[in-house]
């Protein structure tokens, strides 16, 4: 009885078993369609661009010779022909002039003549400056004195009487490379310059007066950084003895095929 009694009071506390959960029901074939129509579509893979094809390079320059409008002098050229073979000017632009045909040619680094221009100078003959007329007045200076100096000179720039920026050739001596003056009336010294003879272009109290164009366009940019080398020729001494180095051009020139800077 009592065993009876225990086993009805144990099916009434024991929790009725827990029905099995039914597998999820699957969406019908009408389901997916629709949902497969509203899903976004996929986007085909990015084309990758076009390699850009490379621009041809550019031609090849081809260098012009430059002409002198006055064919240069023997001694020129002998001193053109020195310093390209030597290497004389160093990494330095440079100028030849030449007194007796009152002439400036000048010159790249590399030994290529980029332009020549008729220049104005001292008025007495003579390669030598007088000593100390760096620090004389232009009043003190004599008609004598007045002299164009010949020689190898590091050029550079700097300040002159006035604040003005000139291209000292030799500072001791107070000879600089510069734009025409205008000078007085009675010298005048733009029409010098343009005279086709060299005959009246002695007139300067030493200094190199040269064309303003051809000084603003070509001399001062090429000068303006590190200065140059200014070879002046000489009128009454020899080459030889103002450039002694060219005692040794002609074992330069068997070693070193000829210029064909100078025409």
């Amino acid at each position: 009885m009592m065993s009876a009694r225990w086993a009805l009071l144990g099916l009434l506390l024991t929790p009725p078993a827990i029905a099995q959960a039914a597998p999820a029901a699957r969406p019908s074939a009408a389901l997916a369609k629709a949902a497969a129509k509203t899903a976004p579509a996929k986007k085909p893979p990015a084309k990758k661009p076009a390699a850009k094809k490379k621009a041809p390079p550019p031609p090849p320059v081809i260098a012009v010779p430059f002409l002198p409008d006055v064919p240069p002098s023997e001694a020129t050229q002998r001193v053109a022909d020195w310093v390209l073979q030597s290497n004389d000017n160093g990494a330095l632009p440079y100028a030849i002039i030449d007194k007796n045909a009152a002439r400036l040619y000048l010159f790249n680094a590399k030994g290529v003549m980029r332009g020549d221009a008729a220049v104005l100078i001292g008025i007495a003959v003579g390669d030598d400056a007088t000593p100390g007329i760096g620090g004389k007045n232009l009043a003190e200076i004599g008609p004598a004195e007045k002299t164009t100096p010949a020689g190898r000179f590091i050029a550079r720039y700097g300040v002159a009487a006035g604040g003005v920026r000139v291209l000292w050739v030799d500072y001791s001596t107070s000879v600089a490379l510069h734009p025409v003056v205008k000078g007085t009336k009675e010298e005048h010294r733009a029409e010098r310059l343009a005279s086709p003879t060299p005959d009246d272009n002695r007139i300067s109290f030493g200094c190199i007066n040269l064309p303003i164009p051809f000084y603003n366009l070509k001399v001062r940019p090429m000068f303006r950084k590190k200065g140059g080398v200014v070879y002046i020729l000489p009128d009454t001494k020899t080459l030889e003895d103002v450039f002694p180095r060219l005692h040794v051009q002609p074992f330069l020139s068997h070693s070193a095929p000829p210029t064909t800077l100078l025409p």
